[in-house]
């Protein structure tokens, strides 16, 4: 996309393919530490930069309002996310309903709709279970 524009950067591609490779939606801070076992000497301002920039660009998305930090998700196509209120985890909510949803808001509203974005809370399958043992 407008990478190949840009000056290339080895820390960069990291950032982005660590982030792409995760399903736990990481923090700022979860990459920062990751990205040390890489680069040592990398700065958190370095990788805020870049998460930044991945995420203007289209190459990753921010999620905000969870848990007060924003989380970084390597799927860009529009998918709820589920936030466990016990343990943390953000995670990707993929349902039908959903789906279905956006299919009739888009029958029942006469402009268009690019995309949405919904948050679930609650509990997930791994602390219900916890709770249940």
């Amino acid at each position: 996309m407008y990478l190949a524009a840009m000056k290339y950067s080895r820390q960069r591609e990291s950032i982005r393919d660590f982030v792409m490779s995760r399903k736990d939606h990481p923090t700022a801070d979860m990459v920062y530490e990751n990205m040390k076992l890489i680069y040592p000497n990398i700065s958190l301002g370095t990788v805020y930069r870049n998460l930044s920039l991945l995420t203007d660009i289209g190459e990753i998305r921010k999620i905000s309002g969870f848990d007060g930090a924003d989380r970084f998700d390597g799927r860009t196509e529009p998918h709820a996310h589920f936030m466990c209120t016990k343990c943390g985890r953000v995670m990707d909510f993929d349902n039908d309903s959903i789906n279905h949803l956006l299919e009739k808001a888009c029958e029942d509203f006469g402009g268009e709709i690019s995309g949405y974005k919904a948050k679930f809370f609650g509990i997930c399958e791994e602390c219900v279970k916890k709770r249940e043992s």
